[in-house]
């Protein structure tokens, strides 16, 4: 039996598999928005940040799979600027990552704007990177800058299996990051991205991933869904190649997984663009590669063809073994635990989901 944790804009849904498929069993944060939930592997532990209107962001875990919550302190970035000098404060907490096996204690933490936190006593408290956000890109014009956002915000973090010290950040709006360090030091990762809204494309700072994975099967993958395009990278973000399909779908979106065991087959769900973000041709469909994106083709069976207008945020989309879960900004939550995949509808009415994430 497996467990998808499902943060919606009015609180947190803990489903669980059935012979008849997908169930809610409880909900918990009723009525506040979930904007990230992660699961440390090593642990066990469930973490929250939950959005509250009038107090603004909270952090909270479980270690007994839900059935208490503590609170512990949220980050703060104790006299750090933003470019234009004011005072940087915390708007939202992204996404986290554990540190590695060796690393017990190590937890990343990923936030709006975009500061990168490191806990070094499981989360009891974090200290600002302060390596990246000095970062000499950063302080300058149109290198780090507000898309979707009024600022730029990390949103993924990847840490190499292999090596702690190895550590990928994603920021919206800069491109990516690597650091070989554990963070002491940061270089830009991307090169071959396209930043099609700027005036020079081929910038090596001011891009706009969407999506940073890399692959379990092979840790020198990476995969992003990017503003500009779908691209991956063979050799650790040395360098990225476009593989966007032909006739521009996919392209645009948010949403994207890797498969476990086999690095070069991985799904995405398209959006038609920036200023229409709705399905494309008003059509929910699921796009699957099996070869690093030579070709892509739709996995849409029991997905609805017709007027709609959902669309999966970046978080929304998570695989785990056969099981695949996705949610949508109108509710409506799919999943399938099928080899060949058909998608079946969970829950709907719901409110928007953010994040999902399983055990």
């Amino acid at each position: 039996m497996k467990t998808a944790l499902v943060g919606t804009a009015k609180g947190l849904i803990v489903y669980t598999t059935t012979a008849n498929g997908l169930q809610p069993e409880t909900i918990h944060f009723t009525g506040f928005a979930v904007n990230m939930v992660y699961i440390d592997e090593r642990s066990g532990w469930w973490w929250v940040g939950v959005a509250h209107k009038h107090w603004g962001q909270k952090l909270h875990y479980s270690d007994d799979q839900g059935n208490s919550w503590q609170e512990t302190e949220v980050p703060t970035f104790l006299g750090a600027e933003l470019p234009n000098g004011n005072q940087a404060r915390l708007r939202q907490i992204w996404c986290m990552q554990h540190g590695g096996y060796d690393q017990p204690n190590v937890l990343w933490l990923g936030t709006d704007p975009g500061g990168l936190f490191c806990s070094d006593d499981s989360g009891k408290t974090f200290s600002l990177v302060e390596s990246l956000w000095n970062h000499a890109s950063r302080k300058s014009q149109m290198q780090w800058f507000g898309a979707g956002s009024d600022y730029p915000f990390i949103h993924s973090i990847v840490v190499d299996p292999e090596d702690s010290q190895h550590v990928y950040v994603a920021v919206s709006c800069a491109g990516v990051f690597e650091s070989v360090d554990g963070g002491k030091s940061w270089r830009p990762r991307n090169q071959g991205l396209v930043a099609a809204y700027l005036p020079n494309p081929h910038v090596e700072v001011g891009h706009d991933p969407h999506r940073l994975v890399m692959a379990k099967s092979n840790h020198r993958v990476l995969w992003q869904q990017n503003h500009c395009g779908v691209f991956y990278s063979a050799n650790g973000g040395k360098h990225w190649q476009d593989v966007s399909a032909t006739d521009g779908i996919p392209y645009y979106g948010f949403a994207l997984v890797v498969d476990e065991k086999d690095a070069g087959r991985a799904w995405v769900i398209p959006v038609e663009s920036d200023e229409q973000r709705v399905a494309p041709g008003l059509q929910l469909n699921v796009y699957e590669t099996k070869n690093f994106g030579k070709s892509w083709h739709t996995q849409s069976e029991g997905l609805p063809q017709g007027s709609v207008f959902d669309i999966v945020l970046r978080q929304a989309f998570t695989k785990k073994n056969e099981l695949m879960v996705f949610g949508t900004t109108n509710g409506n939550l799919y999943y399938s635990y099928q080899k060949s995949i058909r998608w079946k509808l969970a829950s709907t009415h719901l409110t928007k989901i953010n994040t999902i994430n399983i055990v």
